[in-house]
């Protein structure tokens, strides 16, 4: 039998959460739920589809553009079913592989999102500080390059980090805090030492979103600096309103991650709830204000949303 229980503890069936405390009213909260992700996949596939298919937009801050709206779509994507079949069906169970997978790709196109908003700080810097070298630093190889380096480096730091749960047994509770399977969350089941598993985890995120606010933070260091050397004051105006939509992108991915990391460290006597709903909040958020941002700020993406708009109801 101890046998066995070894055995059984190596691929242990989880069970994921929805909102603690609230499970006879899923069904309900399901429904903001609903609301949120199909703006988020519905904005997101716009984004996308106005940027590929309008010639105009065919620019280095687009390309861009377009890549944060596709990780935006997989962390949508990503999360959906498991918290929607827990909130429609009570689906809560959830294997060891299927975990594993889920989680590659969630924190695969975190880290991919936080990459994409370091590629477009750089872009706003050439543009502002070094506009007349703008078309020739960020050409369509470079920008190709670019892509490629985020999903290599966001596919490097995962794969040793997600194999390294393939080794852990888990005989302790197998309730995660989460309706989706987070790497913290799952290493904490585990009774095996998790040394290894903790220093991947913390060089993860320091490597990508610890590195990349850094570089985030030096880029706009030096556009300030360059735009207030600018005399006229309509041009620092101009200069300034095209780096509005990023700030916005990095703000709604940055503070609901640092408001997460409070909750956990400083709000171990909060309702489960409320850790429940904040790590909800923290994904759905960039992938739903993202492209509402972009459509709101900048007048080109504007007029090329309406522009597809008027063209598909003159078809119909």
């Amino acid at each position: 039998m101890e046998i066995l229980s070894n055995l059984t503890s190596k691929f242990p069936t989880f069970l994921l959460t929805g909102i603690p405390g609230l499970e006879s009213v899923h069904v309900w909260i399901s429904i903001p739920f609903c609301c949120l992700y199909a703006i988020a996949l519905s904005g997101n596939s716009m984004i996308l589809f106005v940027i590929i298919t309008q010639q105009s937009l065919h620019e280095p801050m687009y390309y861009f553009l377009s890549m944060l709206s596709a990780a935006d779509l997989g962390l949508t994507v990503s999360t959906m079913s498991t918290t929607l079949g827990i909130f429609w069906f009570d689906a809560v169970e959830i294997n060891l592989n299927t975990c594993i997978i889920q989680m590659f790709f969630l924190h695969g196109f975190t880290f991919i999102e936080s990459g994409v908003l370091v590629a477009m700080a750089f872009d706003r810097y050439v543009a502002i500080c070094d506009p007349l070298r703008y078309a020739t630093i960020l050409t369509h190889a470079r920008i190709a390059q670019i892509g490629l380096a985020v999903i290599t480096r966001g596919t490097v730091i995962l794969t040793p980090l997600v194999l390294l749960l393939k080794r852990l047994s888990f005989c302790r509770s197998h309730v995660l805090r989460h309706s989706y399977c987070f790497h913290p969350d799952v290493m904490k089941l585990s009774c095996s030492d998790t040394k290894i598993n903790s220093a991947f985890g913390l060089t993860a995120i320091i490597s990508t979103a610890g590195v990349d606010s850094i570089f985030i933070l030096l880029s706009y260091v030096l556009i300030i600096r360059s735009v207030l050397n600018i005399a006229s004051p309509e041009e620092r105006h101009k200069a300034f309103s095209t780096c509005i939509s990023h700030i916005g992108a990095v703000a709604i991915f940055y503070i609901p991650l640092i408001s997460l990391c409070f909750v956990h460290r400083f709000g171990k006597k909060a309702p489960p709830y409320v850790h429940t709903l904040m790590a909800n909040v923290y994904l759905l958020i960039p992938p739903v204000m993202n492209p509402i941002i972009y459509s709101v700020k900048t007048k080109q993406i504007r007029r090329a949303i309406k522009k597809v708009l008027l063209a598909k109801e003159s078809e119909l």
